[in-house]
């Protein structure tokens, strides 16, 4: 049976969660505060690479998706999904500023009996503490008119072995019957749902996935600066490690984290952590350790140069990948603009090359053709290795090449330098 599905926010998690319900026959209304892109979306036009417009397309002309800057909608859905962006404040504090907009919002058009889940990343209280109190501010009672729940997304962008379908879907509700409620509504579009004991649990089940990635980076990231510093190959050592079948899992080194939650989930865990009088140093160090890493790989370019005789002032360096992992073009949070400012700062011509990105807005720069590429810079700075380059390539043609990703390291070549 068909049902009504409200998402508030239609990014690379809410886009997907609306196909998913459309495609089993659902009427999905996206809400969005952009209106440019609530008129793509209506459109038929997608903007998120996980989700083709060929997809999108049809769902748009069957009346299954629509798309609206108006909250008064939702009235009439049966499930409200919460998918907004939670990032830090400039002093580094979480941001929950687009939830609280949200939450007064939809409190105004709340009806007895809905759903109402929320998927963003955020610290362990969030939606107990701070959504359901807004929502109530309704007069409506969560456990009795309104269901609530906490349900992490769990969306990599540019994969597709692990999809929306076939990942587990953590749920932990206010009561029993919220998350039973919010299982059953997911159980219509995931392979295998995990009911958890309360939201608090499935707020630090994200947290705790990420977090472990962030620490375990950081610490091949510090052994990578080690490294440098005594002359030891770091892609040697870890490739070394790795043929051991047991009690080791491999984590590369690289020029720092991207993407919404890995560079920012550190951080909250460690806000909330401080308001209970705990000072979580490891978790921090980590998050700070990740941070500077842009900065360990702009003196890397200096130096690298420097064995060249030139100057990093006035020398042409061409960045080979600008989004925060391959395969996608997703550049939020990427350490390669942190690595572009930090060397234009200092004097440097900088372009870029990358097939997935090709604008970059802010910086004033378009994607920079391959092979002129190659050929006008004094070094190429391979930041994100997206799997469509020839690499062998790339050291032929290049005066001088820094790979910060290790992909060439079976290339042996006296232009090239590694991470």
């Amino acid at each position: 049976m068909s049902e009504k599905v409200g998402i508030i926010g239609a990014g690379y998690v809410g886009l997907p969660l609306a196909v998913a319900f459309a495609e089993i026959g659902d009427s999905v209304i996206c809400v969005d505060i952009d209106q440019a892109r609530v008129d793509q979306l209506n459109d038929g036009v997608s903007y998120v690479e996980d989700i083709s417009s060929e997809r999108l397309g049809p769902l748009i002309e069957r009346k299954l998706i629509s798309a609206t800057t108006e909250y008064g909608d939702l009235s009439e859905v049966g499930a409200v999904i919460i998918a907004l962006p939670t990032p830090l404040t400039d002093s580094g504090r979480p941001d929950l500023g687009h939830l609280d907009e949200a939450a007064e919002l939809l409190r105004g058009v709340l009806r007895a009996g809905q759903l109402v889940v929320l998927e963003s990343t955020t610290y362990p209280g969030t939606t107990r503490e701070r959504l359901v109190p807004q929502l109530e501010g309704s007069g409506l009672e969560v456990g009795r008119d309104l269901s609530v729940a906490y349900s992490p997304e769990r969306i990599d962008p540019g994969r597709d072995d692990f999809t929306l379908k076939n990942t587990v879907k953590v749920v932990g509700g206010i009561s029993e019957s919220c998350t039973e409620k919010a299982a059953i509504f997911y159980e219509r579009v995931v392979d295998q749902v995990q009911r958890v004991s309360s939201p608090e649990i499935a707020e630090l089940s994200k947290l705790l996935e990420n977090i472990f990635r962030s620490v375990n980076i950081a610490f091949v990231n510090e052994l990578a600066m080690l490294c440098d510093r005594m002359d030891l190959d770091i892609w040697e050592a870890i490739d070394a490690s790795s043929t051991k079948p047991f009690g080791f899992m491999r984590f590369d080194p690289g020029p720092g984290l991207g993407g919404h939650c890995l560079p920012i989930d550190p951080f909250y865990l460690a806000h909330r952590a401080r308001e209970f009088g705990h000072y979580p140093e490891f978790i921090e160090l980590a998050g700070k350790v990740n941070q500077a890493m842009p900065y360990f790989c702009f003196e890397k370019i200096t130096k690298t140069l420097n064995s060249a005789k030139k100057s990093l002032n006035g020398s042409s360096i061409l960045i080979l990948g600008v989004a925060y992992k391959p395969g996608v073009g997703d550049t939020r949070e990427s350490p390669a603009l942190r690595i572009i400012e930090l060397v234009r700062a200092e004097g440097a011509k900088v372009s870029y090359h990358d097939p997935h990105v090709p604008k970059l807005d802010d910086q004033g720069l378009v994607s920079k053709e391959l092979n002129s590429g190659l050929q006008e810079a004094d070094i190429v700075v391979i930041v994100t290795a997206h799997p469509d380059l020839d690499y062998e390539k790339v050291v032929e043609k290049s005066a001088l090449v820094l790979d910060l990703r290790g992909v060439t390291r079976d290339i042996s070549a006296d232009n090239l330098t590694l991470l």
